[in-house]
Formats: structure tokens, C-alpha cells, sequence
């Protein structure tokens, strides 16, 4: 049965309900908090593999483009499913794959502004006002379907040079 559903609207609760039920039914998923949204929302990255090799997904970099969270949390779970079964994605064994390369992925960098875009933010909240505030600035930009930033209106394009920053 699968864990993820990708046809619904997602939103910071819906992310952290699957990666709750993700950790309870694969226990080796590796899942640690990198930072807090501008709502104290946390900002999770979960790490698949122990090789070598290191590779960094993110999705829901703009608040707009919130279908790549249900992606890549697909991703995470196929992934799971796949060290658990031992089989293969695209032929190549996901054990294999895990024992030389290590995923680090953070599913949603911008917890508000999906939050904002897919009407899990309640329209009488004052960040929802201060983002529609900020919003009325671009009137050529629809609100909130077009919101990509973070609730200060801050662009997040320097966020994965924090993440690996040693």
C-alpha cells in the first residue's frame, strides 16, 4: 500500500504525516531538520544510502511549483520500498545504488509559500495578509496561484548554498 499519494494538493501537513508514516514503516530513512521556515516550520532533508557519491534533491523551491514535493516523496518511498524488496529501479539494484551513493533530499524548502499556494494557509492568518500585502506590489502576478517566494516575499535561490556550506 502505498504511503504517498501524488494527486492531492500537498501542504507542510500533509509532508510531515507521510514522513512520519515513511520512518515508522522503512526505520532506516535518516530524517534530521536543516532550518526553520519564516513560520518556524521545519525544514526536513532525508538522506537514502551511505556511499561515497553524494547527490542533493530539493523540490518546493518556489511555493508555486508544490507538485515536486508528491515527486520526490514518491521518489523517497520507491527507494524505501526498493532496498526493502531488493529490486531494481531502471536495472540498477537500489541496494547497490545506496551502498556507493548517498541521497540527501529536502522535500519542501518553502513550507509557507506551498502552504500559501494550495490554501492550507487560512486567508485571515496575518502572514497570509503580510504575503498578500507584499503580492499587491506585482499586480501582474496572480495571488496567491503565482506566489513563489517565502512569506517575507524573499526569494529562497541561495538556499542550497547553506545546506552544503562545511
Amino acid at each position: 500500500m502505498s504511503i504517498v499519494s501524488t494527486n492531492i494538493p500537498y501542504s507542510s501537513k500533509v509532508l510531515y504525516d507521510n514522513l512520519q508514516q515513511l520512518q515508522k514503516t522503512y526505520p532506516f530513512l535518516n530524517r534530521k531538520t536543516i532550518g526553520y521556515s519564516v513560520l518556524g516550520k521545519p525544514l526536513w532533508v532525508v538522506t537514502l544510502g551511505n556511499g561515497p557519491k553524494e547527490i542533493f534533491y530539493n523540490a518546493s523551491f518556489h511555493a508555486n511549483e508544490w507538485i515536486t514535493t508528491p515527486v520526490l516523496m514518491k521518489f523517497i518511498e520507491d527507494m524505501a520500498s526498493g532496498v526493502v524488496s531488493d529490486s531494481t529501479l531502471l536495472g540498477v539494484s537500489v541496494r547497490n545504488l545506496l551502498h556507493t551513493t548517498t541521497i540527501h533530499l529536502c522535500p519542501m524548502v518553502n513550507p509557507d509559500g506551498v502552504d500559501l499556494v494550495t490554501g492550507a494557509l487560512p486567508i485571515t492568518s496575518p502572514a497570509y495578509r503580510t504575503a498578500k500585502e507584499i503580492a499587491d506590489s506585482y499586480p501582474t502576478i496572480p495571488f496567491p496561484d503565482g506566489w513563489k517566494a517565502n512569506l517575507n516575499g524573499e526569494s529562497l535561490i541561495n538556499f542550497h548554498l547553506f545546506v552544503f556550506k562545511k
